[in-house]
């Protein structure tokens, strides 16, 4: 899948909040980083390691915003992936770096907020 597919289903994945669909994007051993996994408590670094573990967390912020929504504002596209720019539901400006494999599942993701 290229990046640009890729954008519009995670998009499309998260804002009908279909967590199957989230998390398909992802790899098994999926390493996750983000400053809400401390937050909500699943690891005192921010980082997660595997789907299952991922999926957890995910559901959790699904519950935690019903009201969540992405909107797309950028696509970068690097040699081992990508980096989505979006806002929130909040408007707050947010990026989801992802590292992929040779099918384009992602392997590494490193999620990072604006302290605007």
């Amino acid at each position: 899948m290229n990046d640009v597919e890729f954008a519009k289903r995670y998009y499309e994945a998260w804002n009908k909040r279909d967590l199957d669909a989230i998390c398909a994007l992802y790899a098994d051993d999926i390493e996750f980083s983000s400053p809400y996994i401390a937050a909500l408590g699943f690891s005192p670094d921010g980082v997660i390691q595997g789907k299952d573990l991922l999926r957890l967390y995910f559901e959790k912020a699904l519950e935690r915003a019903p009201q969540l929504t992405f909107t797309p504002e950028v696509l970068l596209v690097g040699a081992r992936g990508h980096t989505l720019i979006y806002r929130n539901h909040r408007g707050e400006r947010a990026a989801e770096t992802h590292e992929t494999d040779g099918v384009g599942l992602v392997i590494r993701a490193d999620a990072t907020y604006s302290t605007e």
